[in-house]
């Protein structure tokens, strides 16, 4: 892989760099290479579109698929994920950031053909209404007044106005079970772990706007997080396949017991060398793990004494690649950075 200027990252001039600081307008923006594979968005151009479709979605659905296809569990890792599979509990996953978590999910939905993971982000203000679904009660306000003010019919039923979330979407009656990854649960607040129980217990839920027209509208088409669209029937979603849930914790908090009963729980170390050397693999080929080797022995070594995160090393390994030495040491010792306080 060349630097910025096609000089193999060899000149300490600093020629890779695209903002010069000099304050003289250049066109160097357009020697940029392409992003990370993480970093790497699909929204259709503005101008001049092509006949196909955009090959950037490929490309970051890509990412996933490697990481899947090279990820290694160990044998409790293996042993933990069929538990889970057998007993149709959710997986509780817990570990440092960077230990491969949100992998799991990938890798179990890639080997078993279960489709698209279907990803469900917490933060502090996430509600359990927010994974089941969203009626947006304000639009079909909206619509309403507009027809009756043209004296035009409403555009669609109270099913136009619904669309489950990742958790709803998981729980339909598919015949295959869906992989759904609740991510970084211990960012929620206190209620949302005890929420979760018994629509977990249950496998089903209600649609309160819908079993409230259940008799005058008994079978109702809504959206699916996925984009697509199903009948929910008599305003509840009960599953037939229990999903494959993977819940995922930086262990910044303890879980309430009756959470803890109901999911099997995985704990994952520190990744090692070997298992670092995929990820970089995977993310950036086999020539980037060669040469960004040394980084991720001294990742390792910071590691014994400092909170770091993988996608630091995956950032340094990426930018140094493009950087002529001493850069390169400097990018990376600013890149990968501690999480936590000196102790």
């Amino acid at each position: 892989m060349t630097d910025l200027n096609g000089t193999n990252g060899t000149d300490p001039a600093g020629e890779w760099l695209i903002y010069r600081g000099t304050g003289e307008p250049h066109t160097g923006i357009e020697d940029l290479p392409e992003p990370p594979p993480w970093r790497d968005f699909d929204g259709a151009p503005l101008v001049e579109r092509g006949p196909g479709p955009d090959s950037s979605s490929a490309r970051r659905l890509g990412a996933y698929r490697h990481m899947a296809e090279m990820h290694r569990p160990s044998p409790e890792e293996l042993e933990m994920v069929n538990a889970a599979l057998y007993l149709r509990r959710p997986l509780l996953v817990t570990g440092s950031p960077g230990t491969g978590k949100s992998t799991l999910a990938h890798a179990v939905a890639y080997e078993l053909g279960l489709g698209r993971v279907l990803h469900w982000p917490i933060v502090s203000r996430s509600m359990l209404q927010d994974g089941l679904y969203r009626y947006d009660a304000i639009a079909r306000l909206q619509d309403t007044q507009i027809a009756a003010n043209s004296g035009t019919p409403v555009p669609g039923g109270i099913g136009s106005y619904i669309r489950l979330g990742p958790l709803g979407t998981a729980l339909l009656p598919t015949a295959k079970p869906r992989v759904l990854l609740i991510d970084e649960l211990d960012k929620s607040d206190i209620d949302l772990p005890n929420d979760l129980l018994n629509v977990m217990e249950e496998g089903e839920f209600g649609i309160p706007e819908l079993e409230r027209l259940a008799e005058r509208e008994p079978h109702v088409e809504v959206l699916t997080d996925d984009g697509a669209k199903v009948v929910v029937n008599d305003g509840r979603v009960r599953c037939r396949a229990f999903p494959f849930v993977v819940l995922t914790s930086n262990g910044e908090r303890d879980f309430p017991p009756p959470l803890l009963r109901r999911c099997i729980h995985l704990e994952l170390g520190r990744p090692d060398h070997k298992r670092l050397s995929t990820v970089v693999r995977a993310h950036l080929g086999d020539e980037a793990a060669t040469v960004g080797d040394d980084l991720v022995k001294r990742f390792l070594e910071r590691s014994r004494s400092e909170l770091l995160a993988t996608d630091q090393l995956l950032n340094a390994i990426y930018l140094t690649h493009h950087a002529a030495p001493p850069t390169r040491s400097r990018l990376a010792d600013m890149l990968i950075q501690r999480l936590d306080r000196p102790r």
